[in-house]
């Protein structure tokens, strides 16, 4: 899916390169930044492999102490290896990649001296492609029994859609059915034979990002989409599935605004593994990326970004694509030099013809201390919180952390202006003054000073880390478990929960953007919280309360939507009949099941994203503003009669289905 530059056996000679000097007025603040952190409202707790990255077998420096130590600092905790689409021709026996170059020194054993050394922990991919369920086995055995390594973490081939079944042809399969279907029965037999040898691992299938191609595409002869083939068939008996992401744009503002689909994402994953593998499945994005500013600022804004949202949905491994790659197109952005390269420190090469070299080898790019920033803000076992700014131009964060302690990241993804932003905390008061972590453009690593709990500025393009104290050092309740719902109506859900601890009542909160609405309280195991709006997505947590008043930290979030209702005089039946990456052609079969003939009929509904359209539609008038949808018909329509109007549709990120639908305003059943 995009171009793997790999680092040359041997290197040019190592040239110095100037950086570039921008001179300008000194950048001006904006009016204040309103940024709201609130700790009732939880997301998802730290993983100790949260922080990761990818390393290759055609890198020389693979597992050196150099390397290794420089990952170390920045507290990366995972490292993958053998290296992308390598993965799926490399036989690990004998080290040999036949068809790719392999770099001396770089086998196993040298990796795991490399994890080992930097105190990280390592996720192994299994050669599918030209491999065999008994070669992995052997892996595991002699990773696991015979070298006492604890390689937890094993994924079963790399980006193995991209074999040629969609027309595009890039991983390497031998297999004569390269249909998901086959992928998937063989990855059964893959984690039966690893897990022989050793019941603890965890075994990862290979999915689709929804919204990235080849999502949702059901190519000729299969029974789905790739995702819907591999969890129906594999994921009853795989451990987590595994996404890779590299957003696509040509400037920086294209970019950065992609993280804004990642909550939409991780959402449909959850729910694909809930309806079709019957569990909650982890998942790993062990490959992400970005497209523009990959050395310089933006790719550290996008990472520190992406990191950040991703483990707050929850995702317990992020792993940069990789730490060496080699040089590609030089140009200048954000006012300094950009080596188009995909690692997060220099090779030290040179363009073809000897014009740029990078600067020294190992040196850091701007991602680098992007990633070495989220290590600070959100460490193994710290739980993301809810936070939100005011200006779409910053991006906040939050993190409470086991200690009592609340960091907040603030990404600034303003090129040219400072802004000012006043801290707003809800649920959490905050001693005076906050340690303050600032990487800002043309930095060449994370400044540390102190500063205000309430306010900070930040400079343009930069990431500020605030470090706050809680006021009392009092112990606080435990933190509730997630809530479970059990019989959801188009009105009422009922949440249960463990029994707490004696003296303690639980507090259950609803989330409205970066704001609570508290629902109710008991020191009971349930709740059924009622006059709910159809076809409307919640999102609850519980905090405990003792009788000293001390409130816990938020449980992780519970999310659910509501039914419509199961009587009303319309329904509305929705039928996706083809799809090809970025467009699809569906149907809506829309039965009067009122007593009543309707003479006309209006039809109307929200896309549940910005980024999805009508393009066109036949048997009805179709038309959108904004992101709703209004369907029109002057024929009648009898009681108990059905019609049929379709459409195409058009997106540019997760192809949610729309939750409700309204005819001639009435609320209808979705079947």
């Amino acid at each position: 899916m995009r171009p793997r530059l790999v680092v040359l056996p041997a290197l040019a000679a190592l040239v110095a390169t100037q950086a570039l000097v921008v001179a300008g007025p000194a950048a001006q603040a904006d009016p204040d930044v309103t940024v709201t952190v609130n700790t009732r409202a939880g997301l998802e707790v730290v993983h100790e492999a949260a922080i990761g990255v990818n390393h290759a077998i055609w890198d020389t420096h693979l597992g050196s102490d150099a390397v290794a130590d420089l990952l170390k600092d920045a507290g990366v905790k995972a490292m993958r290896y053998p290296g992308g689409s390598y993965s799926d021709i490399y036989h690990w026996e004998d080290h040999t990649a036949p068809g790719g170059y392999v770099a001396p020194n770089t086998d196993f054993d040298t990796f795991m001296g490399g994890v080992r050394r930097a105190g990280g922990q390592p996720i192994v991919t299994a050669n599918y492609g030209t491999g065999t369920p008994e070669e992995a086995a052997a892996w595991v055995r002699y990773a696991n029994v015979e070298k006492g390594y604890g390689v937890e973490y094993w994924e079963i081939g790399n980006e193995n859609y991209g074999n040629g079944h969609y027309g595009s042809g890039w991983e390497a399969d031998e297999h004569p059915d390269k249909s998901p279907a086959y992928y998937a029965t063989l990855v059964r037999d893959y984690a039966t034979a690893m897990k022989a040898v050793d019941p603890t691992i965890k075994v990862g299938a290979v999915l689709t990002t929804p919204g990235e191609w080849p999502d949702g595409i059901t190519a000729a002869g299969d029974a789905g989409s790739w995702n819907e083939v591999v969890l129906s068939i594999a994921g009853p008996v795989v451990d987590f599935g595994i996404i890779h992401w590299y957003p696509s744009g040509d400037t920086a503002a294209q970019v950065l605004t992609k993280t804004d689909r990642v909550v939409d994402q991780i959402a449909l994953v959850r729910e694909q593994s809930r309806r079709l593998a019957g569990k909650d499945l982890g998942i790993a994005l062990t490959e992400v990326n970005t497209s523009y500013g990959r050395n310089t600022q933006p790719g550290a804004l996008f990472a520190a970004d992406a990191y950040a949202t991703m483990l707050g949905q929850g995702v317990f491994t992020v792993d940069w694509w990789n730490v060496h790659n080699g040089i590609g197109q030089v140009r200048e952005i954000a006012g300094h030099p950009d080596y188009d390269d995909y690692g997060l420190l220099s090779s030290g090469n040179c363009t073809s013809d000897g014009a740029v070299c990078q600067p020294a080898l190992n040196t850091p790019f701007a991602p680098y201390h992007a990633i070495s920033m989220v290590s600070r803000f959100a460490r193994p076992g710290d739980q993301l919180v809810t936070a939100a700014a005011s200006d779409p131009l910053v991006r906040a964060h939050a993190a409470r952390r086991p200690d009592g302690g609340l960091a907040v990241m603030l990404v600034n993804q303003d090129p040219e202006a400072s802004k000012t932003v006043d801290l707003r905390l809800s649920g959490y008061t905050a001693a005076a003054g906050a340690t303050v972590l600032t990487f800002a453009n043309g930095d060449t690593g994370i400044s540390t000073t102190t500063g205000s709990a309430s306010s900070a500025t930040l400079p343009p393009y930069s990431i500020t880390t605030l470090v706050l104290k809680p006021k009392s050092a009092a112990p606080l309740p435990a933190a509730p478990a997630r809530p479970v719902a059990g019989a959801v109506t188009d009105r009422t859900a009922a949440l249960s929960w463990p029994a707490p601890p004696a003296g303690v009542k639980y507090e259950v909160h609803r989330v409205v953007g970066a704001n609570t609405q508290q629902w109710g309280e008991t020191t009971g195991t349930g709740f059924t919280a009622a006059n709910l709006t159809p076809g409307t997505e919640y999102t609850v947590n519980l905090v405990a309360r003792d009788d000293a008043g001390r409130v816990s930290w938020s449980s992780p979030p519970l999310t659910f939507a509501t039914r419509t209702p199961a009587a009303s005089s319309c329904a509305v039946t929705y039928r996706e009949a083809s799809n090809w990456g970025n467009g699809f052609v569906a149907d809506l079969e829309i039965t009067n099941t009122g007593t009543r003939p309707l003479a006309g009929w209006t039809l109307t509904y929200t896309w549940p994203t910005t980024w999805q359209q009508v393009s066109s539609g036949w048997n009805a008038t179709w038309s959108q503003s904004g992101d709703q949808v209004t369907v029109t018909n002057t024929a009648a329509l009898a009681p108990g009669a059905s019609t049929t109007a379709g459409f195409v549709g058009g997106y540019q990120g997760p192809n949610a289905r729309p939750l409700k639908y309204f005819l001639n305003g009435t609320l209808c059943t979705t079947r």
